[in-house]
């Protein structure tokens, strides 16, 4: 009898003593599900071994070929591409485009509480053209199409087809062309991988790759220490100087996708939580002008917030993408610390008392969330925005964020919170915080402080229908530029990538804090 596929495979790891080259490790995330097509960073991290997409990020999440060896805008609304030769599934039948067509339409169909059904939001059709060549139609020009799609895996059409998550776990579904194949996902403890010899690309060194899910980061960090995984990802801060002391593992950081930024609301007329030295509401939204927001960002020591509050687990950030991202503007630099000046430009905004401010963050989101809302506090107090904190568990946060008073204000004026968009791509992070709300679109659906600048609008627009990189690329700083200006937000740091690794061991960090195998090598 021929067992299935995830059936061989335990089979094989039970009746094998020992790997002679496994790979061991330690994530924070859990895996919460094997589909490939429901989005979530721990699940893409495991799965992107399996299910590749048409194109690879590099670590700066820059595209370059994956599946796909090429691509090109044949007119405004349609794309072609071509496949890479001699590609196979696991189960031996070759890649086709009938199966990126099943692939795309599955992602954009897809239901659940996260999907990539935006990434595909404007396709209307994938249409196979030839044995490695197809067309993919969309309902308006998408100059960035090719890069949305580094985010879907694509599977086999004929074994993923109505499969069920028990079929994705190891079952029939669980087919892809990566350099490794799925074993089993044990629920809340761990996945299993095991190298697929007959992939497309070079072979790994690895016979074995398992993933444990160890939430608690000390516990995470003692089993590095211990010899127990050879990796361990998201590191604290505060426990960086146990790893570097080690004689037997070493640290490794890069900055991240992930920005912390202050949101201010500019744009509504009157808020409840600004008031005088009575403690009586301010007759008018003190946000509303600019001098303020630039007292704000004036007032803000961001190498201070980076090095002590986040205990070196930052970097000081002056906009919206790290070095090395796309939309990164390598001469904009964060605003000087500068408190004297604040003062002045309070005064000249006829506020030379000051006045009282709510600040809202989460204290339980990431490491030094809350003691990064204090230190803001006192430094906005220090110039005569006395702040308010209020700091509180993410699940209430996130609730009071996406609520609204009867007269549609929030008492969210100013507040503190973290986004990293998955493409890397500055225009998406201006897209998704700052850019006009329009939910048919898919636009400013992180745009809780009521921003809607007609300018930055269009300035995005133009970046969006811009299919030449190099003119999409000044657009998106020209765009960058704009939006630092306005100071509707103020970004304090990019929040680090960290992981401890064996010192016999090399591995590349990645902007997006994936642990891939396919970097992790013996070092020379």
């Amino acid at each position: 009898m021929k067992l299935p596929l995830g059936a061989a495979l335990l089979a094989l790891l039970a009746a094998t003593p020992a790997w002679a080259d496994d790979l061991r490790v330690a994530m924070k995330g859990v895996v919460d599900n094997a589909d490939p097509h429901q989005s979530y960073t721990p699940n893409r991290n495991v799965q992107i071994h399996v299910y590749e997409p048409l194109l690879f990020q590099d670590e700066h999440l820059r595209p370059h070929p994956g599946l796909a060896e090429s691509w090109r805008a044949i007119n405004p609304t349609t794309w072609e591409f071509t496949l890479r030769a001699g590609v196979k599934f696991h189960d031996g039948s070759p890649l086709t485009p009938a199966d990126v067509a099943f692939s795309l339409m599955r992602a954009k169909a897809a239901t659940g509480i996260r999907t990539y059904a935006a990434s595909v939001r404007n396709v209307v059709s994938v249409e196979p053209t030839g044995e490695r060549t197809f067309l993919i139609h969309n309902s308006e020009p998408t100059p960035l199409q090719p890069e949305y799609l580094t985010t879907i895996g694509i599977v086999s059409a004929k074994a993923a087809a109505n499969a069920t998550n028990a079929d994705w776990n190891g079952g029939r579904a669980a087919i892809g062309t990566g350099p490794y194949k799925w074993v089993r996902w044990i629920p809340g403890q761990e996945v299993d991988l095991v190298r697929n010899d007959d992939y497309w690309g070079a072979k790994e060194p690895w016979e074995h790759v398992t993933f444990r899910f160890i939430p608690n980061d000390g516990a995470r960090v003692a089993a590095l220490l211990s010899g127990d995984v050879d990796v361990a990802d998201t590191l604290p801060a505060e426990l960086y100087d146990r790893v570097k002391s080690s004689a037997q593992v070493k640290l490794i950081t890069t900055d991240s996708i992930f920005t912390n930024y202050l949101y201010i609301d500019g744009h509504s007329p009157r808020v409840a939580n600004a008031t005088d030295a009575d403690g009586k509401v301010l007759p008018s939204n003190p946000l509303l002008d600019l001098r303020v927001r630039e007292a704000m960002d004036h007032a803000l020591n961001r190498s201070s917030l980076a090095d002590r509050a986040m205990q070196g687990g930052a970097t000081a950030a002056g906009q919206i993408a790290a070095p090395g991202l796309i939309g990164n503007v390598p001469d904009l630099k964060p605003a000087a610390y500068d408190p004297a000046l604040s003062k002045q430009l309070l005064a000249d905004a006829g506020y030379p008392k000051g006045f009282t401010l709510g600040l809202t963050c989460t204290n339980d989101r990431f490491a030094g969330d809350s003691r990064t809302c204090q230190a803001v506090g006192q430094m906005l107090t220090a110039v005569g925005i006395r702040a308010q904190v209020d700091a509180m568990p993410s699940a209430i946060y996130f609730r009071r964020w996406a609520t609204y008073g009867a007269d549609g204000t929030s008492d969210f004026t100013a507040t503190i919170s973290m986004f990293g968009s998955s493409s890397g791509l500055g225009s998406e992070g201006m897209n998704t915080i700052i850019r006009t709300a329009d939910p048919e679109r898919g636009l400013g659906g992180s745009n809780r402080r009521f921003v809607s600048d007609a300018k930055l609008d269009g300035m995005l627009t133009e970046v969006d229908g811009t299919f030449d990189e190099a003119e999409r690329e000044k657009r998106t700083q020209d765009a960058v530029r704009y939006a630092m200006d306005q100071r509707d937000v103020l970004p304090l740091f990019f929040v680090k990538a960290s992981w401890g690794i064996r010192k016999d061991l090399t591995m590349t960090p990645r902007a997006d804090q994936y642990t891939l195998a396919t970097t992790v090598r013996k070092a020379p």
